[in-house]
């Protein structure tokens, strides 16, 4: 099996800590001494060797990328001249895997997870394995803990016969991330797990389905896999990236095509993907707050407070979330931290790109 780690997003939502020049995946943002994209690639080492691991990143973090993961091929860091979502970027791997073994296996994992049992983690990317190679599109779907508005969710079907000692579903659906109400609902119903963006396929068969669903990108990738390893690979991707339609892969193929299955699991997931569930992820202390740096409050609780280089003084707050960093300061309520990147696009939407 291969793996390919998604490291080109620049994590709006964990702004302003995450900044285009420093992405979240570049970030010890956990407060553990080692950033996200390292500990992915740590995470894999047991199950697959550093030969075999993809990273797919911007072009603007293909440095930072090897300094990070020295033991990766440089040929294995490959670059987006430009973002154009997840379908893009898993295709432009799938040519490279396709290309060097045609039976290849490829997990694809987003740099910005963290997963609390690393073992379990890889025990169930054995298990993908096995069942990517009988043709099915695989994705991992994680128990979820409550109601959570910021993950999509999958709704399993029939429980496939050959699975052995885990569960292996048929996905009969998928929902995009859900209001509050809906949230409670698909949670209470039991047959609903939290979309992880983690999948393992086939490298042929997602690119059969890209040719199904997405066949003005498939035509971009077919080009591009045909001069791959000669002179003129740099030029036609140059040339045809910037003209391929962006589309997430949950979207662009998950969601039409048919034989696809979840395997849920309870490993400790969290996407890291905002500054709530990071509050989730790390400790409290007695009141209820997450504190990365110094604090001190009066009736301050269930708060976030991340200030690693001041002192941050609040008083009778609740639910509330404030980062500091060196020229910006960020507050708002727990339950709205979704909308972080709402507030960044408008930045850039208002010419304040310095901030970003």
């Amino acid at each position: 099996m291969y793996a390919v780690i998604l490291a080109g997003g620049s994590g709006k939502r964990l702004w302003p800590l995450s900044r285009r020049g420093t992405p979240k995946q570049l970030l010890d943002i956990t407060g553990r001494q080692e950033h996200l994209l390292r500990e992915t690639f740590v995470r894999l080492e047991p199950l697959v060797p550093a030969d075999a691991v993809y990273v797919i990143t911007a072009e603007q973090y293909v440095e930072s990328t090897r300094e990070q993961l020295p033991r990766v091929p440089v040929a294995n860091i490959l670059r987006e001249p430009e973002g154009r979502g997840s379908a893009p970027a898993i295709g432009l791997a799938a040519i490279h895997l396709r290309h060097r073994d045609p039976e290849a296996v490829m997990a694809c994992l987003p740099a910005d997870h963290h997963i609390g049992q690393p073992e379990l983690f890889r025990q169930v990317l054995s298990l993908a394995e096995q069942v990517a190679r009988q043709g099915h599109l695989v994705t991992l779907g994680m128990n979820p803990r409550q109601p959570h508005t910021g993950y999509g969710y999958i709704e399993t079907g029939e429980r496939l016969e050959h699975t052995g000692e885990c569960a292996v579903y048929n996905v009969r659906r998928f929902t995009e991330k859900p209001d509050e109400k809906t949230a409670r609902r698909l949670v209470s119903d039991g047959r609903h797990f939290w979309n992880s963006g983690m999948f393992i396929w086939k490298a042929s068969v997602i690119l059969e389905e890209m040719a199904r669903h997405l066949p003005r990108l498939s035509a971009c990738l077919a080009e591009l896999e045909g001069v791959l390893g000669t002179e003129d690979e740099d030029e036609v991707l140059e040339r045809t990236w910037p003209e391929v339609e962006k589309e997430t892969i949950d979207f662009g193929v998950m969601e039409k095509a048919q034989d696809v299955v979840v395997i849920p699991a309870e490993m400790g997931w969290s996407d890291v993907g905002s500054w709530a569930s990071l509050a989730d992820l790390l400790p409290a202390d007695d009141e209820g707050n997450v504190v990365v740096g110094t604090h001190f409050g009066l009736e301050t609780t269930g708060s976030l407070i991340y200030s690693p280089k001041r002192l941050v003084a609040t008083v009778g707050v609740e639910d509330l979330i404030v980062v500091e960093t060196d020229d910006v300061i960020l507050v708002c309520p727990r339950d709205r931290a979704e909308d972080v990147k709402a507030l960044v696009d408008k930045l850039e939407n208002e010419g304040l790109e310095h901030y970003l």
